[in-house]
């Protein structure tokens, strides 16, 4: 089954950036950014300036991917957490629903525990806002699908009997 693309209203996006922006005051951490699967940057806050948005995006998509690809090989459905731990900075990156990757960047500053109690409070709350985009999504599916254009069953040779070519 393909994934059908989504498309997120204003409203829901600045909730979005309102639990980022919440998460990243809370954990006491540098920066945070929402990811889609896809390496798409989604909703970001903290010090952006220092960051390559784009490509740290993009790398903890493959991250993700490549992860998952490790689970699977040792039985496992998914590791929903990942932890990198530098001599400065620390990367903390979970699975948020089925199609975001939420990226914690902190320091000394903070610490591992608060960081993962902060984030699972956000988690819940990012993933409630996901279902609804979905589920609207999947309605809006089910929706245009039960109005079939009139014209879907005329063919090319249909036109033709019609204007006698």
């Amino acid at each position: 089954m393909t994934k059908m693309d989504l498309v997120m209203f204003e409203e829901e996006f600045e909730q979005l950036q309102e639990i980022i922006g919440r998460l990243q005051q809370d954990s006491a951490s540098k920066v945070v950014f929402l990811v889609d699967k896809n390496g798409q940057q989604i909703a970001a806050s903290g010090d952006l300036h220092s960051i390559d948005a784009t490509s740290l995006a993009s790398l903890t998509a493959g991250n993700v991917a490549a992860t998952d690809g490790l689970a699977k090989l040792i039985g496992e459905k998914e590791f929903s957490l990942l932890f990198h731990e530098g001599e400065k900075d620390n990367l903390h990156i979970s699975i948020v629903g089925k199609r975001g990757i939420l990226v914690v960047i902190f320091d000394q500053s903070s610490s591992l525990a608060l960081v993962r109690l902060r984030v699972k409070k956000a988690s819940r709350e990012l993933q409630e806002i996901f279902e609804r985009v979905e589920e609207r999504a999947h309605s809006q599916a089910t929706e245009a699908a039960r109005f079939e254009s009139p014209f879907s069953e005329i063919t090319d040779e249909d036109i033709d009997k019609l204007f006698g070519d």
